[in-house]
């Protein structure tokens, strides 16, 4: 077999998944087939929840920063340890909450500090 030259992407958050949202669809597909709608409500139910787990393992670490990791990252069981600070330009992160100090830290420079402010009595002209 021969050595990986580039990052696939392989992760323990990308499998696990991967492998909930099967089941899902496996679930859905069976209920399709036997006219179920409970089944296939259920089935779109856990394909939901294999979206949720995929997350939660890729703030825990278990995910990978969009982009191409270094060589010594692409082991499957390699735990990401920036994942806690969040990835810039990570949706993901993002949402969570994590991955904007360099966009507050622009926003807090950009607002005036309190000695700044203007009483609004200078303010109209």
């Amino acid at each position: 077999m021969s050595e990986q030259h580039h990052d696939e992407g392989h992760t323990v958050a990308g499998w696990t998944g991967f492998a909930v949202a099967v089941v899902g669809t496996s679930v859905a597909g069976v209920g399709m087939c036997l006219g179920s709608g409970p089944g296939i409500s259920l089935g779109l139910g856990v394909v939901g929840l294999s979206v949720l787990v995929t997350w939660a393992l890729h703030l825990a670490g278990w995910g990978k920063p969009p982009g191409i990791r270094p060589a010594a990252e692409w082991g499957m069981r390699v735990r990401d340890r920036a994942a806690r600070a969040g990835h810039p330009a990570c949706v993901g992160c993002r949402m969570a909450g994590r991955g904007r100090s360099a966009r507050s830290s622009v926003v807090a420079s950009l607002s005036p500090s309190p000695s700044e402010s203007v009483s609004p009595s200078e303010s109209v002209g």
